[in-house]
Formats: structure tokens, sequence, C-alpha cells
């Protein structure tokens, strides 16, 4: 009986030293929690979404998600290197777009460099030796070979989004970041300066020089930890001098992609997500037929997908994201852009289209 009282007591220290380790962040508290409290989509204790949306959807269990990832797939990672380029980080004429896989891209427009939701470590993990391992290939670009940032844009706080070995190597070469209300807790508590953080909440704006950040709603939940929706998830508007582009993050499909085009489209590009979707969580991912819907709600010129082809997060086909997107995006007639990673997309100038999966698919 001692031994078993033994054991659970290590068990519960351990739990309680791991969670507040420094990878896992700081929930909001003061006045940024006191600012998280007056938002109008607070309620019981947490942030909600415009419509509601649990986790999971009517006949779903968490032991149905565990079966699946033990069943898994074997062909949810590719057998071979995914290609890569080496990044042009020099100017262009008109703004430029750098994918490095899953959601983070470099947005270089009006002689400013702005990334958004870097990862660049092997695991999206608050642990470097847990959780499946970035596909061959993706590890193509360490964060010490970007060129100085003058923004990092972080739309939610999601250990493939928000990753806190990248922003211990960013931080330094980083003037502002730009970021959903609650996520400056994580970014201060790892050594961020307070006066280099800007917080934002769904239809606040921010400016920084020529350009115009506009908190949006997504479909979604944050969260690093046991307990969720502490800080706010969005998507985000960047308004440059010629362009205007849709920053998408992580979302399920919902009104706010058609009140977003109604209201503030039509965008240049939309960088939507089309990957790590499930039947058993539908409301939080979109399927990819959907991200084309979303893309022509926000009356978008062209779609660029994202989340996808890196990380393994779903057990689907690792290539079945760009595969269906591309397919619906042709049945539609509705300009895509589908780099290689490192490769450049130049607004007016530069759509990459070149179906590179395809050479892979011996899986």
């Amino acid at each position: 009986m001692y031994s078993i009282l033994t054991i659970v007591a290590i068990l519960v220290i351990v739990t309680i030293v791991a969670l507040n380790s420094a990878p896992f962040g700081r929930h909001p508290e003061g006045a940024r929690l006191a600012l998280i409290k007056q938002l109008p989509n607070y309620k019981d204790g947490e942030l909600q979404n415009q419509s509601p949306t649990p986790t999971l959807p009517d006949g779903v269990s968490y032991l149905n998600i565990i079966a699946g990832m033990i069943k898994g797939n074997k062909n949810s990672r590719p057998k071979n290197p995914v290609p890569t380029v080496k990044p042009d980080f020099s100017p262009a004429s008109n703004a430029k777009i750098i994918w490095f896989g899953h959601s983070s891209y470099l947005i270089q427009v009006d002689g400013l460099n702005i990334l958004v939701d870097p990862v660049f470590s092997l695991r999206t993990s608050p642990f470097s030796f847990l959780g499946a391992k970035s596909f061959k290939g993706t590890d193509f670009i360490k964060a010490e070979e970007l060129p100085q940032l003058d923004l990092i844009l972080i739309t939610h706080d999601h250990y493939d989004h928000l990753d806190y070995e990248s922003i211990l190597k960013l931080k330094d070469k980083t003037k502002k970041f730009v970021t959903s209300l609650g996520v400056g807790a994580h970014l201060a508590h790892w050594g961020v300066s307070p006066d280099k953080i800007i917080e934002l909440s769904w239809g606040q704006e921010a400016r920084y020089q020529s350009l115009k950040f506009t908190a949006m709603p997504a479909r979604h939940f944050s969260g690093r930890g046991f307990k969720r929706n502490q800080t706010v998830w969005s998507a985000f508007i960047l308004q440059t001098e010629k362009n205007k582009l849709y920053l998408g993050g992580d979302s399920g499909y919902d009104k706010h992609f058609k009140e977003a085009g109604d209201k503030h489209g039509p965008f240049d590009i939309a960088i939507l997500e089309c990957g790590q979707y499930n039947d058993y969580w539908p409301l939080i991912h979109m399927m990819p037929e959907v991200t084309v819907q979303a893309a022509a709600d926000l009356k978008a010129k062209v779609l660029m997908p994202v989340h996808w082809g890196k990380f393994l997060l779903a057990w689907h086909d690792w290539d079945d994201p760009i595969i269906r997107v591309v397919k619906k995006a042709k049945a539609v007639d509705f300009q895509i852009t589908t780099p290689i990673m490192g490769e450049s997309v130049i607004l007016d100038e530069n759509y990459p289209q070149k179906e590179w999966w395809l050479s892979m698919q011996d899986h």
C-alpha cells in the first residue's frame, strides 16, 4: 500500500514539475488576464468560439482517437525525403512569401521581414525526445539562418505554431512580436521584453511602420497543458502598402470566413490550413475541400495551402491534404499556389504550381 502511494506521489510531483518547466509557458495573469476576462467570448472560465464547438462530435470518445493513433497509417509519413530549395531572401519588387513547411513562412514586403508561426524544432512537443519527428528533408533551414526580423507573428499557442526553442533562437534578432491576447504571457516568460510584445483580441488592430495587423476570429482552441482556452486563437489580416493578406492560422470552417471576406476582402492571397484533419475532430480543422470554400468566402484571389507536409499530427496519408485541395481548386477553377518548401511566392508575379508531391507517390 505504501509503495503504491509512494509511486503515485512521485508521479504527481514529476507531473507538476514538468508542467511548470519552461516549454509549457505560463498562463495569463494580472492585467493580461483581466483583459481576457472582459472579452465577450469569455464565458464559464474559458474563451469560446463564435459557434458551439465541442472538441469531439457526438458518438466520438478519446478512446476512439487513441485506437486510431495505435492503428496508425503506413502512408502518414513519406518514405523518401521531401524536396526543398534554398530560400532566396533578397528583396523582390512585390510581396514575397517563403514557406518552411507546416504553418511557418516568411513574408517579405515593404522592406520588412515578417515571420509567421516559426517552428524549426524536429518535434512539435514540449520536449525534444517526445513526439513524431518532422519528415525527412524538411529540416532544411535553421532558425539562425534567417535574416534579421522586423516582426514575428504568432496566431495561437499550440506547439506546432509556438515553439519554445525557436523563440529562444529568434527573440534577440526580432524587433516586435504580434500575437493573440494572452500568448504574450508565454513570450514574456521566455525572456521576450514586454515592450516588444503586441497582443490583440478579435477585431483589434495594430500598426508597425507601413503594416497594419487585424486579429480576426478563428474556430479552434488553445492551450499547452491540461487547461485549455485561456489564451486567444486568431487569424490575422496583414495590410501592406499595396496588398492585403489573410493569414489563417488554424481554424475549422464557420461563418467568420464569409464575414471577413464581406467586410475586409478581397484579399490578394489567403494562407489557409488544409491538413491534420479527421472525422473525429471535424470542427477545429478543415477538410481540404472546405479550405477552397473558405478561400472563396474570403474573396481571395489566390489560395496558398499550409499546415501539411512536415509533421505527423493526424493519420491521413501525408500527401492527402494537397492532393485533395488541388483537385477541388481545379474543379471550381480557383487559383492555387503550391510552392516547394523554400521556394518564393511573389504576389502578382510568381505562383508556383508544380505538383511536386506526385514524384513521391511510391510513398
